[in-house]
């Protein structure tokens, strides 16, 4: 499994390459311009993310706004629903409000930090990556 953290900050940057490093590649970014730079490299090396995790607050280009990019350059090429990346939206907000706009925007799923493991390896499972992992 491919995998983009687009996180600025270190510590849940460095947990979450720990964690999710064990299923596949990871690839790191810290600011929402260089996941959606990050996300058009891989689709042009026809080489692209399976998941995504996006923080909501970053630098330069917030998460929302990386997202709503993302899903435009899919749809811009053509890629079909079940076809596009899968997003996991990553906040420090424990507020459920906060990260509704990011599901009108095309992600999957959301995680309040500290992340709970567990919880996550199902959301994987939900979403059918683990079966794309290099264990």
């Amino acid at each position: 499994m491919r995998i983009l953290i687009a996180e600025n900050d270190l510590a849940s940057r460095k947990f979450l390459y720990k964690y999710l490093s064990s299923y596949g590649e990871c690839d790191i970014t810290i600011d929402g311009i260089e996941a959606v730079d990050a996300f058009i490299m891989a689709l042009e090396e026809g080489n692209p993310y399976d998941l995504i995790c996006l923080d909501t607050m970053m630098p330069k280009l917030g998460g929302t706004r990386a997202l709503k990019a993302i899903r435009d350059v899919e749809k811009q090429k053509g890629i079909e629903d079940d076809r596009q990346v899968k997003i996991i939206v990553t906040t420090a907000l424990n507020n459920t409000t906060k990260a509704c706009p990011s599901f009108d925007t095309g992600c999957e799923a959301y995680t309040v930090k500290p992340i709970d493991e567990e919880k996550f390896a199902d959301v994987l499972k939900e979403f059918g990556l683990l079966e794309k992992c290099h264990k």
